[in-house]
């Protein structure tokens, strides 16, 4: 072999090798570029589920917010209703209040009621022997009723005449004398005791409305606030 054919199979050779070289180099590159294309897409799909979570996470915060916030409003309208409800029927109270100071004006009708605050009370008590307190200003009608209304409890209890003994050293507060005015206050009635003090009959006008009042108060707010939220 000349060196004429040796040349030519080198040539042949560095031309296999190129070849070859430059068909591995574009399988490299070929796959290089699918996994560049790979991890690219797999980048592009991660922060697009990043961005996604954020977006719900933040949308989540805004409607958790929006809900607080519309609950907070909700509970002060609520608490505003109720307040505007109870300064109402607090106002009933007040003004049937004033309506007891009527009827203490009226000498002969608050005797009849005194009679019958006593006699309830001696039904209640149903003891042998009582302490009377009553407003001081009461005194003289309560004298005036108490045999009366002792006679009356003996004949619907069918007992003994009670013994009854108005207290003159304790009396019941007077009454008040405006709305706004503060301390101890009584409009009118009597309170009745054992004569060991543990068992007491509070008759008085403030005590009767309250308990009055606090068995018509379902049926007041039903009737004044109809429809309205309510406690």
């Amino acid at each position: 072999m000349n060196d004429a054919d040796v040349g030519k199979q080198v040539q042949q050779m560095v031309r296999f090798i190129v070849q070859e070289a430059d068909e591995k180099a574009s399988e490299i590159t070929v796959a290089a570029e699918e996994e560049f294309s790979i991890e690219k897409l797999q980048l592009v799909e991660s922060e697009k589920r990043r961005v996604r979570q954020e977006y719900e996470r933040k949308e989540k915060q805004v409607d958790v917010r929006r809900k607080i916030e519309y609950s907070t409003q909700l509970n002060a309208a609520r608490i505003k209703l109720l307040q505007a409800q109870d300064d109402v029927v607090t106002g009933m109270k007040e003004s049937a209040g004033d309506a007891l100071l009527r009827v203490t004006k009226d000498a002969n009708a608050y005797k009849r009621v005194l009679k019958g605050l006593i006699v309830q009370s001696l039904l209640r008590l149903r003891e042998p022997a009582l302490v009377l307190r009553c407003r001081e200003a009461d005194r003289s009608l309560v004298e005036a009723v108490l045999e009366v209304a002792k006679k009356e409890y003996a004949e619907k209890a069918k007992v003994n005449l009670p013994k009854v003994i108005i207290d003159g050293k304790v009396y019941l507060p007077p009454q008040r004398t405006s709305r706004d005015a503060h301390g101890p206050f009584c409009s009118g009635g009597v309170v009745l005791a054992s004569q060991d003090g543990k068992i007491v009959c509070d008759n008085t006008l403030d005590a009767r409305l309250s308990v009055s009042f606090r068995q018509k108060l379902p049926e007041i707010r039903k009737k004044l606030f109809s429809g309205q939220v309510s406690q």
